[in-house]
């Protein structure tokens, strides 16, 4: 008995071997289907950069512009940041992504993408997981409209900031992001932004501009002192956002390699450039160096190494931050007081024109390495005309929703007695100090 069954089942393997050869050759036949995995270290790197991004913002502008405002406006301004984390949070995921990377439109990606719909956790950019990459830039998203309020600090009312940011970041940042680095229009001139120059400091420091103007000067601007209430929560927040701005920089590479090790380097040269040459310039010009104005430096050269950090070499980050200190200083100290505009919190002079100078800068010290196709003198161009672009298109955007909104909401700034008593009190009900 044993033995017939084992003469059948012999006879059943010498059956199936022919069959068994012929699957072997077709799959021999067979392509392989190539499986892309996202890089578990460059993950790694951004899900840390997304995470620096947001230091940024919470606690690092939040403690940046609280110690620069009065006593009484500080938890407005806390307040400020943290619903800016929150709103444009949502507002990017819902539709703000879509808007910015979702297509391949001349002004805008369109609403293919919206709740990121076609994405799934296994959806790879480059590589590392989509909702790595969407989270990475929606940081970006959170920090832009958040820094605008420093221009208009201590006199809008909480309400009208909520709805002005809200538009803002979807039909002015979002649009700006698709425009420069989702395949749009700034993009096809050839323009180089590596990590916000154009769309994050240029787009909030022109807007806030407009913002200041529209919404006129502060109470008691120009005949009453309006000095900073804590200094030690300004340097501490200039702290963080050096350390959170290695993210912002070297993670918008979106992989742990050799360009991020360069921005990570330049962003730290051109930084320290711009501290010791602001020091300099204002103990000849003023007789002493302040805190306040290192604090003021740190930002300014982070601003304007944003743009370039991947382009230039170490050497060229120096003149970079050279640059951001003279330019910045001259906008801060000279210019603001010769035309007597009430940006609060010094975000035009900062951001607005650090980030015009870091954009240009950009193909004036590119190095050899970096170097595109139109040439020296033609990416000098092309940065010029980038810059120009925004310094008009993000603070006309913004005048448009600033009037809009009024037209609904009304007075879009609180009454002289609210402003009189503090944003803390009449917009929050509470105060930052009980004695």
């Amino acid at each position: 008995m044993h033995r017939r069954m084992f003469a059948f089942a012999r006879a059943c393997v010498f059956m199936a071997l022919p069959f068994l050869a012929s699957a072997a050759v077709a799959q021999d036949m067979i392509e392989p289907i190539d499986v892309v995995a996202h890089d578990s270290g460059d993950t790694a790197w951004m899900l840390t950069s997304s995470a620096l991004v947001l230091l940024m913002t919470l606690p690092g502008l939040a403690l940046f512009y609280g110690g620069l405002v009065r006593t009484k406006n500080i938890l407005s301004v806390l307040m400020q940041c943290m619903i800016a984390a929150g709103l444009v949070g949502v507002l990017w995921v819902v539709v703000g992504f879509s808007i910015a990377f979702g297509g391949e439109g001349v002004f805008w990606g369109g609403l293919s993408n919206v709740m990121l719909n076609q994405f799934t956790p296994d959806t790879v950019e480059g590589t590392i997981p989509a909702y790595v990459f969407v989270m990475f830039q929606g940081m970006f998203a959170i920090i832009t409209p958040a820094l605008m309020l420093g221009a208009f600090a201590e006199r809008m009312r909480f309400s009208a900031y909520l709805a002005f940011i809200g538009i803002w970041v979807l039909v002015v940042y979002a649009p700006l992001a698709h425009m420069v680095w989702g395949g749009g229009l700034i993009s096809g001139w050839g323009a180089l932004d590596f990590a916000g120059g154009l769309v994050v400091h240029m787009s909030s420091g022109f807007s806030a501009l407009a913002a200041a103007i529209y919404l006129g000067p502060r109470r008691g601007f120009g005949s009453e002192a309006m000095p900073p209430h804590s200094l030690p929560l300004t340097m501490i927040g200039a702290s963080l956002l050096w350390v959170g701005w290695f993210g912002f920089n070297a993670g918008s590479e979106l992989a742990a390699d050799g360009i991020a090790g360069l921005a990570f380097l330049t962003t730290q040269t051109a930084t320290a450039t711009a501290v010791l040459s602001w020091v300099i310039i204002e103990w000849l010009h003023r007789g002493k160096p302040t805190a306040l104005g290192a604090a003021t430096a740190a930002v300014a050269g982070l601003v304007a190494i944003t743009p370039a950090c991947a382009f230039v070499s170490p050497g060229g980050s120096i003149l970079v931050g050279l640059g951001a200190a003279v330019f910045c200083y001259m906008a801060v100290v000279l210019l603001k007081p010769a035309l007597g505009y009430d940006d609060s919190l010094d975000v035009f002079g900062v951001h607005g024109i650090g980030g015009a100078w870091g954009a240009l800068a950009t193909a004036l010290f590119i190095a050899p390495f970096a170097a595109t196709e139109a040439g020296w003198l033609g990416q000098v161009f092309i940065q010029m005309k980038s810059i120009v672009f925004t310094a008009v298109f993000a603070p006309v955007g913004t005048l448009i929703i600033l009037v809009v909104l009024k037209a609904i909401l009304g007075d879009l700034r609180v009454d002289d007695e609210a402003e009189g008593q503090g944003l803390d009190l009449t917009e929050h009900s509470e105060t930052a100090y009980n004695s």
